[in-house]
């Protein structure tokens, strides 16, 4: 434990950096408690607080910087990839798209507050077009915020700090062992949400040739879209309804029969937020309702028309 608090004084900045830059790329490593502990160390005189947060947002900035470009580059594919990989619920791109499509790029003042929210968002900015220097200015004043507060919190409690330090200093390797423990359950929380989240939404899906042949059949299902507002603009399955944030008052349920064929779509990972949908239109006593497995993407990747 001795070594390691020497390092945090020795190389505070560079742990800082690396802290920061693996927890915004993705990794389940929360940086908030490095920031709080150099923040608390700051008056040994290492380094300045100015030093301090202009490496902690620069290494947010880099971080942001490469989901941005990789969204503006491969699309949606790459949030797709954010919400495979990561421990968060897969329901993230929905809530980042609603979030970030109502507010833009002024969002980012407040995304690394929110969990699971800050890479996405920064995906999302380069999907949707946003233009660099929009990105950069908020995105730069977001993680300007987001660290600040770390660093004050860690000034302000210094003698908290240091008595939390000197106590698992005192506790030698029960100290790291006890630092270890507090990572693997936050780490181990954060899978179970997710497996849980996957758990509950796991039903038989319907696939794109299955729909497909259903509409050359002349048969007519009630097809769901559930995607984000901006999402359902740029077009959707022939025949499609629509609805927002999971009002089914916006579909005719009453012209359905309850045994009749219901499929939902969406673009998200595990098509989370059809399945949710799907959720509801069971509890309320339809018998085939099934998600599209693939969703809107698979659809248009099997080169089905689309209308708008």
């Amino acid at each position: 434990m001795i070594h390691l608090l020497n390092m945090i004084e020795e190389y505070g900045l560079w742990m800082v950096f690396g802290n920061v830059f693996l927890e915004q790329m993705g990794l389940p490593l929360p940086a908030y408690p490095t920031l709080v502990i150099a923040g608390a160390l700051l008056a040994n005189g290492h380094y300045s607080v100015t030093t301090l947060l202009l490496t902690a947002v620069l290494a947010s900035i880099i971080a942001d910087s490469i989901w941005f470009f990789a969204g503006r580059r491969y699309g949606k594919k790459v949030l797709s990839l954010l919400c495979r990989v990561s421990l968060s619920p897969d329901s993230c791109v929905r809530q980042t798209s609603s979030i970030y499509t109502r507010w833009g790029a002024p969002s980012l003042l407040v995304a690394k507050f929110i969990p699971g929210f800050a890479s996405v968002a920064s995906a999302m900015a380069g999907t949707l077009g946003t233009k660099k220097i929009s990105f950069i200015f908020f995105d730069s004043i977001g993680a300007a915020l987001w660290a600040g507060l770390a660093i004050y919190l860690g000034s302000l409690f210094s003698t908290t700090v240091d008595d939390l330090l000197n106590v698992l200093l005192a506790l030698g390797k029960w100290g790291s062992l006890l630092i270890l423990a507090a990572l693997t359950a936050y780490i181990a929380s954060k899978w179970w949400q997710r497996h849980s989240f996957l758990k509950s939404h796991r039903m038989a899906r319907i696939s794109v040739a299955e729909l497909n042949q259903l509409l050359e059949d002349k048969q007519t299902p009630l097809i769901v879209d559930v995607r984000v507002t901006s999402s359902q603009q740029s077009g959707r399955i022939p025949g499609a309804k629509v609805i927002t944030n999971n009002d089914l008052s916006a579909i005719e349920l009453d012209n359905i029969a309850l045994d009749g064929e219901v499929i939902v779509y969406c673009e998200c990972p595990n098509e989370a937020s059809a399945a949710k949908v799907a959720k509801l239109l069971i509890a309320k006593g339809y018998t085939r309702v099934r998600p599209l497995s693939g969703g809107i993407s698979a659809w248009i990747a099997a080169g089905h028309s689309i209308e708008t």
